[in-house]
Order: structure tokens, then sequence, then C-alpha cells
């Protein structure tokens, strides 16, 4: 029994010596000391063993256990070392090698939009405004010559913060600051967030829009045909056709919309289809808010006019619906 012993510990020994991986080592271990292995063999045999020689066989097969466990242990550490160290390599920096460099973005096509928008008026000597987003009803309504029962200074429309403050419904609130500041001449574009409680293909609670206010001595409708039919024409194409129709805004008389004869794919069926749309809302400044700014309505004129940029990069690129602009899904920002 002893020699037994003696040579399954030998074949153990070298077996273990052999192992190359963990793996490997793990198999080995259950073949000699697993609870169905040589050793556990062995030890079940003891029973014909003679008395008397019995303890010596025991004590020579826990020795060997020992002994076995132990080289099992020292080889797991060897060669868990060397796996550590490979590791170490195969994930080490080179920092000799050039850096990762991060993919470069671009603006987004709603500030591409405004920009080309503000470079247009910029060239005809327009100066860029800014204000806050969240406004006084003063500033908003009540200097804006909208009356208190107005339809927009209701919750289904305007969004109130508290009583007497809101997210500014567009940017004419910048028209207001801008006069206080500054006596005429005045020429300012106003670019900014406006906020509405609108939401549905073509409207978002949150959307850019552009105003522009311009004030001097001897300001005509003229003045604000011919600002805004320059912009049209530079911004949509020289053959683009306009028409303008009267409408009504409380801060401006008179009023009126403009449209643009819009040529675009027919989605129901082949072809190009025509039709006009509106693009922009224009008048000349309402007398009232020239006196609440302590202008003299009877010296000086002007004109102001405001459309949405969302609108105007749906028309310009096709975009069917205003959620797009908004969603940052990568599929559809990184085509502009």
């Amino acid at each position: 029994m002893k020699e037994k012993i003696t040579a399954m510990e030998q074949e153990a020994l070298a077996a273990v010596a052999a192992c190359a991986d963990l793996k490997a080592l793990e198999d080995m271990r259950v073949r000699f000391l697993g609870r169905k292995g040589l050793l556990t063999d062995i030890l079940r045999g003891l029973a014909t063993v003679s008395a008397e020689d019995r303890p010596a066989v025991g004590q020579a097969a826990n020795q060997v256990k020992e002994t076995i466990t132990a080289v099992l242990d020292a080889r797991k550490a060897l060669l868990e070392s060397a796996l550590d160290e490979k590791q170490a390599v195969d994930e080490a920096c080179d920092w000799t090698l050039p850096g990762r460099r991060a993919p470069l973005g671009h603006m987004h096509v709603i500030n591409q939009v405004a920009k080309e928008i503000i470079d247009i008026f910029g060239q005809m000597g327009f100066q860029v405004a800014q204000g806050p987003d969240v406004e006084t009803e003063y500033y908003n309504f009540d200097a804006l010559n909208t009356p208190s029962d107005h339809p927009a200074r209701d919750s289904h429309d305007t969004f109130f913060v508290k009583p007497g403050v809101v997210l500014r419904t567009h940017t004419s609130p910048v028209q207001i600051r801008v006069m206080e500041q500054a006596k005429p001449p005045v020429a300012v574009i106003i670019p900014g967030r406006v906020y509405r409680v609108d939401y549905d293909a073509t409207h978002s609670p949150m959307f850019f829009q552009v105003e522009g206010l311009l004030v001097d001595e001897g300001v005509t409708f003229a003045d604000l045909k011919g600002t805004l039919m320059h912009f049209i024409h530079t911004f949509f194409g020289p053959n683009t056709q306009v028409r303008f129709r009267p409408h009504f805004f409380p801060f401006t008389e008179p009023s009126a919309e403009v449209d643009i004869l819009w040529t675009a794919d027919d989605r129901h069926g082949g072809g190009t289809k025509s039709r006009w749309l509106e693009v922009l809302g224009c008048g000349m400044v309402h007398p009232e808010v020239f006196r609440n700014v302590n202008y003299d309505y009877e010296k000086y004129a002007g004109f102001a006019f405001g459309f949405g940029v969302d609108r105007m990069a749906m028309v310009r690129h096709g975009i069917s619906s205003i959620s797009h602009v908004y969603e940052n899904d990568l599929r559809f920002v990184e085509q502009f």
C-alpha cells in the first residue's frame, strides 16, 4: 500500500509541474485529491490493511495529501502571477503612441439656420440683442399693448412661473428693454428660446424665435417690405414668390403675415406640389408701444417682425416634424 501511495505522489508531482494554466491545475487537484480522486480510492482500501500497518499507511497518505496540496498551491500562485503579468503587459499603455482623438462635433441644424439668419440681417446693419427667458407680464404683454383679456394671457397658452411672471412667449420683450435703454435710431435682431403651451407635429412647447426691430425717422411699410423681401430672397432663393396678407398683432399697426410659394415633394403621390406657406409676421410698431418706452411716435416710426427658426429649418430642409429637431437622434442631426 505504501508503494502505491509513493507512486501516486510522484505521478501527482510530475502532473502538477506540467500544468500550464489554472484550468489544467484544477483538473489535477480533482484527479488526485477530489472525492473520487486517486488518494481517496487508496484511503478506502485501508480496510484491507492489517491493523498493525494501518496507522503507518494512514500517516503516509495524509503526508502525501499535504505535499500534493502544498505543490498545488505553489503552482497556482505561480500561474496566477504569470497571468497577472501577461494581463498587465496586454493592458499597458504606450505613452509614446498618439492619443485617441474625440470625434469632432458640429453645429446643430437650429444653430446653423439661426446663424445664417443673423448674418443676413447683420449685413443690413442689425445688431444682436438678447434678454431673459423668464419675464414679467409687463414686458411680455403690457408694454406690448396686449390687453388683459387677450387669449395669449391665459394659462392654456402661456407658462406662468408665478403670478405676474411668465416664460416669455416671444422675444418681443427684448424690444421693450432695448428701447428703454437706447434712443433712435435702433436696429436689432433678437434670437432666443420662447415657450408656449402647444405641442404637435409643427409646434413645440419650447422653440427658437428671431425677431427684428428698426426705429428711426421716416421709416415706412415700404422699408419693412424691402427688408423682408431681401431676407427671403437671400435665405430661400432669389426666385421665391412672396405675398403679404393683412393680419392683426396687438403691438403693430398695420400688421401682416408673409407667405412664400413653396414647392416640395407631394407625400400622397408622385412629383412635386406648390402651396403658399406662412413664414413670419410683421408690422409697423404701434404708437402705444412707443408711448410705453417714451419714444415720440410723431417723430419716429419703426417696424418689427418675427418668425420661428424651427419653422425656417423645417421648410429649408424638408423636415416633417418638429420633434425630430429636439430628439437628439444622431441619425437625424448628423445629416446637417
